[in-house]
Order: C-alpha cells, then structure tokens, then sequence
C-alpha cells in the first residue's frame, strides 16, 4: 500500500497535548488503536509538509 493507493476504511484521529509535553495524534480505526506522540518540533514540521501538500493540491505556494 502506498500513498496514492486507496482504501475504504473509515478511521477516527485526534490530536492534542499530551501530559509530558508532547503533542500526540490517536487514531482509531477497525479496532486498532494507534497513538503516536512527537516533540513540539516534530509536530510542526508535520504540520508545515500537511500545508505544503495541501498547498500544492490546490495551487498555491
């Protein structure tokens, strides 16, 4: 499976801080549950290539 490869799953994320500092993305989905916590700095540099793909999506720079 790879990026551009789709899938019928319906699936459940959250995201928000964490206790210790970190910022945590949860999904949950067909009974599996997935927690993923990343330092402030890991969160936004996810958070800038999510922009840039959606950016780029929609024709924007």
């Amino acid at each position: 499976m790879g990026i551009n490869t789709e899938k019928n799953v319906t699936a459940n994320l959250q995201i928000g801080p964490t206790s210790v500092g970190n910022v945590r993305l949860y999904i949950e989905a067909e009974g599996v549950e997935i927690p993923m916590d990343f330092t402030p700095e890991e969160a936004l540099e996810i958070a800038e290539e999510i922009r840039a793909a959606a950016l780029t999506i929609t024709g924007q720079k």
